[in-house]
């Protein structure tokens, strides 16, 4: 093996940079894409579905979605290179406002759950955005890499917001018509955005080179960082699934409950500007920490109140514990990862963490509609617990092999 020069490494670290640009415009519109489908996908639902139990049902096959894609995306990856893959789906991205411009315009339920399993398809490649830029980072610059491109995030959490404001009275009189065609169009940028990118194609996976997936699940470390991640995004999902129709269940507006999610978006991705430091610092494990004991807190405000601001200081304390959590844990499972490994770890990870957030999608609407807000809130603390105490064990654990 040839070893690594300071000169590569630093090589190596401005190609991450000029990529983390890129793909943190294509984040930006990829998570704009996503903000919409989730501001608007309950409020649909429940106008579309048969049942009211089933309004969430859109966003649970969006989970799906983005579940089902996070395999074939890593070996599309390795196939034609990033570039090439994520290209490659955005057609998803374009079909997702394509299909949910016709489940609208024809109150067809089962169109518009189409065009949301399309938008997680597509979410499924842009969640891998943020290891592609550490692709050619050295191991020190590599946190940063992933969170340099988180950052698109914040423009995400204007841009689909907004979209659905200017856009849901442009077709009238169908609600959100004018909105999914601009998904569409935003799509297509990305598309082009992508195609700046420069990162080389992965080599050919040598047979035996890598481990079994089996040896991934008895890494203690990985297996760590994968709940972690997993409590994390499932617990943001659950509570974002349900917030915009607990909002208009209490009398709020169309308007409130997307401006509620844009606040959310832009406290999921707004402290990647220093997330990447923090855990160069502090350690990815106490990053994470930090963003379980954020969640919980966003749970116990929420059940303080039901005012527009209850929910937008909920949903912002949700955001940043999303962002600590998931990021410190992403952080985590690319250091398990050996180079050649890097792309089949990283879709084994996002494969258990969307198929786990796709349980907890699938539930909220039954436990919003059947329970309430309050009970929404009330299941994140034992699912916090469980986290920290994954996460506290292996720490625990560390300590006592260093130690001997």
């Amino acid at each position: 093996m040839t070893a690594t020069t300071p000169d590569m490494q630093a090589a190596g670290d401005r190609l991450a940079r000029r990529n983390a640009f890129v793909l943190a415009l294509a984040t930006a519109l990829a998570g704009a894409n996503t903000t919409v489908m989730f501001a608007t996908g309950a409020i649909v639902g429940a106008e579309l579905a048969p049942v009211r139990s089933l309004a969430t049902l859109p966003i649970s096959i969006f989970v799906v979605g983005l579940a089902t894609a996070s395999l074939p995306v890593g070996m599309l990856i390795q196939r034609v290179g990033r570039r090439a893959a994520y290209q490659i789906a955005t057609i998803a991205g374009v079909l997702t406002g394509l299909f949910g411009y016709l489940g609208v315009t024809l109150s067809s339920f089962p169109i518009f759950c189409v065009a949301t399993f399309c938008a997680g398809f597509y979410a499924s490649a842009a969640q891998s955005y943020r290891f592609a830029a550490a692709d050619t980072a050295s191991d020190a610059f590599r946190p940063k890499a992933i969170s340099w491109v988180m950052t698109g995030g914040i423009l995400a959490g204007v841009v689909g917001p907004q979209l659905v404001v200017w856009t849901k009275d442009a077709l009238p009189p169908i609600l959100f018509a004018g909105t999914y065609i601009g998904q569409a169009v935003i799509a297509l940028m990305a598309g082009v955005i992508l195609s700046f990118i420069d990162i080389p194609k992965p080599k050919p996976v040598v047979a035996g080179s890598h481990r079994p997936v089996s040896a991934y699940f008895r890494d203690r470390a990985f297996l760590t960082a994968v709940t972690c991640g997993a409590a994390t995004y499932m617990l943001m999902n659950f509570v974002m699934t349900a917030a915009p129709l607990a909002m208009i269940g209490c009398n709020h507006s169309v308007a409130d409950a997307a401006y509620g999610i844009q606040w959310h978006v832009i406290a999921m991705y707004g402290p990647s500007f220093f997330t990447g430091s923090f855990i160069a610092r502090f350690g990815a494990p106490r990053v994470v920490a930090a963003g379980l004991a954020l969640t919980a807190l966003s749970a116990a405000v929420a059940l303080t109140g039901i005012t527009v601001m209850h929910f937008y200081a909920a949903l912002v304390l949700l955001g940043l514990g999303w962002n600590f959590g998931y990021i410190g844990a992403s952080a985590m499972v690319a250091a398990t990862a050996e180079p050649q490994e890097r792309t089949r770890v990283q879709s084994i990870n996002d494969f258990c963490v969307f198929g786990v957030m796709a349980i907890g999608s699938f539930s909220s609407g039954q436990v919003v509609t059947s329970y309430g807000w309050d009970m929404v809130n009330i299941v994140v603390f034992p699912i916090v617990a469980l986290a920290a105490g994954a996460l506290l064990l292996r720490q625990l654990t560390s300590s006592r092999g260093q130690a001997a």
